[in-house]
């Protein structure tokens, strides 16, 4: 696949993502913030006081994943599983108000919808609560989620799959987009989670974090030549056509068939919080594909739009202006 692709000048590639049709299926989330200062610590146990200022809820998981991709001007359709709870509604909401087609977004008054609230004072996490019911998963309302996927593949330049391991994405359904994609190739993206590490097959980049990695590849990525062995190893396991480890501050590095890796370093100025930055490097990723660049000029775009979020503290988006004025102001990769 990288091969037929052109590089050519990434403010151009960024250009032609509006042009680009993703179809985004996952496990949709709600992200619920609660902001504050702490000044004190509570005098009924030893933990801080955290005098609330501000609350703010945000689209969170594979939504998140969407959100980026329509920050970045991407055209998005997404399908997944909610609850008829009032996270769902506010998560449904939000996903119309931003001009995603979300007619693959089953609600279930059988479900919960998941939602994550994070404490942050002084910019910086302070715990972490989950809202969700394993117990209440609706196994109808996925398969028809999952339906909906397979079924409009067709009118999609791209497929992302957002795996967050609450039971949308299942073997099954991976080894059918497997079996499609081998029939009539298509640009295939998934973001992995463990449950599924031996079900990947045959997709066209698939994006794990460097702690993912290792555990997919059961080589602990310790230095430059662990890396090498384990995304080799990746490569050959997922018979993928690429893999991007993404590695934090040391940056992200790109392993494809027939070609050497490539390492790009990390252009972020700063760090505040990496929360969701994978949502928007696989976004990235699935929007320069889309646009007909090459894997290593995809992963200078995801590199820098990356760089940008994780500046930010929460759940973040770059919009393709931002990430037009980064490539400006930095020599990509």
């Amino acid at each position: 696949m990288a091969a037929a692709r052109r590089g050519g000048d990434p403010a151009a590639v960024v250009a032609r993502f509006r042009r680009v049709k993703v179809l985004v299926a996952g496990d949709l989330m709600l992200d619920h913030f609660v902001w504050g200062t702490v000044d004190r610590i509570s005098p009924e146990a030893p933990v801080p006081v955290v005098r609330v200022t501000a609350e703010s809820r945000r689209l969170g998981g594979a939504a998140n994943v969407v959100h980026n991709l329509r920050a970045l001007g991407g055209s998005v359709a997404a399908c997944g599983v909610i609850g008829a709870d009032a996270a769902g509604r506010d998560l449904l909401d939000e996903l119309r108000r931003l001009g995603v087609n979300a007619e693959g977004v089953v609600q279930s008054r059988s479900a919960v919808t998941t939602r994550k609230t994070r404490i942050i004072a002084h910019q910086q996490q302070v715990v972490r609560l989950d809202r969700e019911d394993e117990a209440r998963r609706d196994s109808s309302a996925a398969a028809r989620a999952r339906g909906f996927l397979l079924a409009h593949l067709g009118s999609a330049d791209v497929v992302v799959i957002s795996d967050y391991g609450k039971g949308l994405v299942t073997p099954e359904l991976l080894a059918a987009l497997a079996a499609m994609r081998r029939q009539r190739p298509f640009p295939l993206l998934i973001d992995p989670k463990k449950a599924n590490f031996v079900h990947y097959r045959g997709a066209s980049l698939l994006t794990p974090n460097r702690d993912e990695a290792s555990q997919a590849s059961g080589i602990e990525i310790r230095d430059a030549a662990s890396l090498a062995r384990a995304g080799a190893a990746l490569l050959e396991r997922w018979e993928a056509d690429a893999v991007l480890i993404t590695r934090g501050e040391h940056g992200m590095s790109l392993f494809a068939r027939g070609a050497p890796a490539r390492h790009f370093p990390t252009v972020a100025r700063q760090v505040y919080d990496v929360t969701g930055a994978g949502d928007t490097v696989v976004a990235a990723c699935a929007l320069a594909l889309g646009a007909g660049a090459s894997l290593e000029a995809a992963a200078v775009l995801a590199n820098h739009a990356a760089g940008i979020v994780v500046g930010e503290v929460g759940t973040a988006t770059v919009s393709a202006a931002e990430l037009r004025a980064d490539l400006k102001g930095r020599k990509p990769g």
